[in-house]
Order: structure tokens, then sequence, then C-alpha cells
């Protein structure tokens, strides 16, 4: 089940106390907006308008500039990505070595392209730019998890892991 943000949303207690502890390791608070981004990125799963808003004012920055950094880094969602969140690296070295074949498998198996969510609200995709592991490309990140040395077989097996709702871990190997 997805997670929604509330109409009016606050830090549960476990974030608000991080959230202090943050103000007290960092010289201003500009610079928590990266940390207090992802503690509510975490608490739903997703960054609001309602979301971003708050955590705007609760550091005393205008709303712009907190959008502004969500829409710069890929690694923020703004609406709640599927259960397996797909992000493929599409740079240079990940395109050269075969990241269109896997965005071929994706549409494929899951009849999904890039910003797109499956209909069963299973899978999200997304390409996004370098995930800093040029050496073994082409790669993704899959929720929280990095799969790399990817090719269309191990790809398939990943994602037959999903849907059987099986730890994907160890898929990826021949």
């Amino acid at each position: 089940m997805e997670k929604t943000a509330p109409a009016t949303f606050i830090f549960d207690p476990e974030n608000e106390a991080k959230f202090q502890d943050l103000l007290t390791r960092y010289p201003t608070k500009q610079a928590v907006v990266i940390p207090a981004l992802w503690l509510a990125h975490d608490q739903y799963g997703y960054l609001s308008p309602e979301v971003m808003d708050y955590v705007a004012q609760r550091l005393e920055q205008s709303p712009v500039s907190v959008y502004a950094v969500v829409e710069f880094y890929s690694m923020f969602q703004t609406s709640p990505p599927g259960k397996y969140h797909i992000q493929l690296c599409h740079t240079l070295t990940c395109t050269m070595l075969g990241c269109e074949v896997l965005v071929d498998v994706i549409h494929d198996e899951l009849g999904i392209g890039p910003g797109e969510k499956s209909s069963d609200g299973m899978f999200s995709f997304d390409t996004v730019e370098c995930l800093g592991s040029c050496g073994t490309a082409p790669m993704m990140r899959l929720n929280k998890r990095y799969f790399e040395n990817l090719n269309r077989e191990k790809f398939q097996r990943i994602i037959r892991a999903c849907r059987e709702d099986r730890d994907p871990v160890g898929e990826d190997h021949d």
C-alpha cells in the first residue's frame, strides 16, 4: 500500500528528534536542506509539495529554493514510486555498455518507460545520471540497492524475483 502525505505534514517524533540534532551539526539552516528532505522522504516515501513547503518553513528557506534542490537530485521522488523503483544509469559508460538494452527489457517486461509506473503499482522506472559505478556498467539502483554488470538475462531474473516478492539480491550473478 502506498504511503501518502497527510494534508498537514509534520515530522513524526523520531524524525523530529533527528531534525533537531541536524540543526546542531550544521553551520546554517540552509546546509540542512538535503538531510531534512531525506528525513521527510524516508518518512513518507516521496516529497509532495506540502512536504517540501514544510521543510522550507522549518528551515526558514523559500519554498522555491527547496523545490529546486528536489528537482536537481534524482534521488528524491515527488510522487509515490512503485514498490520497486528502478533507477537506471544512462550516462556515457552505461550507454556504451548496454543500458539501452535494459530500457527495452523494462518496456517489454513491465510495459513502462522512463518516468512511468506499472499499472499494478509494483514498478516505477526512471533513467538517472551517474550513480557512481562506471567500472561496473551498466548498472541500476533498485530501491536502495545497486545492481551492477547487468545484461538482459540478469535483469530479467531481478524483475522476476521482484514479481515473486523474493529478494532480488543474488539474481544479478551468473
